[in-house]
């Protein structure tokens, strides 16, 4: 006769076995290249979440958003495999039944993904089986047999038991460990391919200057450096890049259908535009914008070569895994200089932010333009959504005038001359003017840097003599069609947040 294993103890056997099996999946994942169930349920996750939750998890969690959704993920399913463990110890086939539970969401979350066929499955079903064999194990009441056969109903092993848990914990350690070195191998990969410099095929004429005067304060860069540049996507891995392989289509309603692959883009005639991108959901004031030297083909080139038809409506683009956004086929032909990049900055494209292509259409915000890893892209109406639009955002998404306070960037200065610093941008309309208001004086007009390019930010600054006390800053801009910043404060949904980004300031 024995006992049940004590209930601590089955749930430390539920929480290992769990963990196994997670990390087995993890591992067939890596090695037969498909997408990891954790990967799997998190994006269903985010497929899923309300506008309101997506929105609260940006404004915490900035651009470790996704890290906080996996730490959420593994604390749900530690959580659940302690219960397990400990309904286990009582009715196996009921921790065996939690498992295969957590293996089957797994594995219908992975076959779901744009891209995944069947074989997704296999890395959940795997580890579902190989943690539940080990939680029956771990779980079966067996009579103490060291130092010698027990004659009395004294319950388990507890020593076999705390080794048996070690192992398995290592056993998930390595295999977990080992499932990260394949992926990051994979990464490491595609990162290599990157570096490859592009040829210098630009014309002088191509290439954008730069002035001096494009800087008037040291802390914002005019252009800002690739590893700095704001990254808001729904990736929680990179999708895979065979830059032999891969290629972008061009169809829909279009004459004459394109495909085109890395190659040809390369040999294709490439400009470099200065082009500010912004999210949708910076705040008033945010961090979610970046200024860039892009590189690649003109769309509109692109669009006539494949002839438009007169009833396409919106250039639908879909990446490799599976987003959709869309725009207005007029903002491919109405002088913006809307190009698929496969530069940055001076180099190819880095993964974070789309190798090997992308989509830059200057003055929409990103999630109706901005495709990464860009795999498609479709002439349709409007009948079609991109992925933000069922989900409460607007179908058209023009950026907003706005500009932001940089400097001062600490809430106490010393006395005297003083800089108030910033940028503002207008993409595809340009910036014509930018005023500061110092408490509740006049609004008093900021130097402006020297205007590169209508699609890119400008920067300001003005000079105050700075009193001493507590003083509120405010700031507006004005773009060439004679539109002022609106006062009016308005949250990022559903197209943009609106209001006079404001610093209070103490001065001693």
């Amino acid at each position: 006769m024995t006992t049940p294993v004590p209930r601590r103890f089955a749930a430390l056997a539920g929480l290992v076995a769990g963990g196994l099996a997670v990390t087995i999946g993890m591992l067939v994942a890596a090695i037969t290249e498909v997408v990891s169930p954790i990967d799997a349920v998190g994006s269903e996750v985010i497929d899923r979440s309300p506008r309101w939750l997506k929105e609260f998890a940006i404004r915490e969690f900035g651009t470790d958003d996704k890290l906080a959704l996996r730490i959420g993920i593994i604390s749900i399913l530690a959580i659940a495999a302690v219960g397990v463990g400990i309904a286990a110890a009582r009715r196996r086939w009921v921790g065996v039944a939690g498992i295969g539970l957590f293996g089957l969401v797994g594995a219908l979350a992975a076959v779901h993904r744009p891209g995944e066929g069947a074989g997704a499955a296999l890395p959940s079903i795997l580890g579902a089986v190989v943690g539940s064999a080990v939680l029956v194990r771990m779980t079966r009441p067996r009579p103490i047999e060291t130092p010698g056969p027990s004659q009395a109903p004294l319950g388990w092993d507890r020593r076999r038991f705390l080794t048996t848990t070690g192992l398995v914990a290592v056993g998930a350690t390595v295999a977990g460990g080992v499932a990260r070195a394949i992926e990051g191998r994979r990464v490491d990969s595609i990162r290599r391919a990157t570096r490859v410099p592009l040829p210098d095929t630009l014309e002088p004429t191509e290439s954008p200057d730069i002035p001096p005067g494009a800087e008037v304060f040291d802390e914002t860069p005019f252009v800002t450096p690739n590893d700095d540049f704001y990254r808001i996507d729904t990736a929680l891995s990179f999708p895979s890049v065979d830059i032999d392989s891969w290629s972008v289509e061009i169809n829909g309603k279009v004459d004459t259908p394109l495909r085109l692959t890395y190659a040809d883009l390369l040999a294709l005639p490439q400009v470099e535009r200065v082009v500010t991108l912004c999210c949708v959901s910076n705040e008033v004031g945010g961090e979610y914008i970046g200024n860039a030297v892009w590189r690649g083909v003109m769309l509109r080139d692109l669009l006539e070569q494949a002839g438009v038809q007169a009833d396409a409506e919106q250039v639908y683009s879909t990446s490799l895994d599976g987003w959709t956004c869309g725009f207005p086929v007029a903002a491919a032909f109405d002088g913006r200089d809307a190009m698929i990049a496969i530069g940055m900055n001076g180099e190819a494209l880095p993964l974070e932010h789309g190798y090997p292509a992308r989509l830059v259409v200057p003055g929409l915000y990103g999630y109706v333009s901005a495709t990464k890893w860009l795999s498609k892209i479709e002439l349709t109406t409007w009948d079609k959504e991109g992925y933000w639009v069922p989900r409460g955002w607007s179908a058209l998404g023009p950026i907003k005038t706005q500009s932001r306070i940089d400097v001062p960037y600490t809430s106490k200065v010393a006395a005297g001359k003083q800089a108030i610093a910033g940028v503002a941008w207008a993409q595809f309309r340009g910036i014509e003017k930018v005023e500061v208001r110092i408490d509740e004086g006049e609004w008093q007009l900021a130097t402006l840097g020297a205007d590169v390019s209508d699609d890119a930010w400008r920067q300001w600054l003005l000079e105050w003599d700075a009193t001493p006390g507590l003083h509120l800053l405010r700031v507006r801009a004005t773009d060439k069609s004679g539109e002022t910043q609106t006062e009016e404060t308005a949250p990022v949904a559903p197209d943009g947040a609106t209001g006079y980004h404001m610093v209070r300031v103490k001065v001693e």
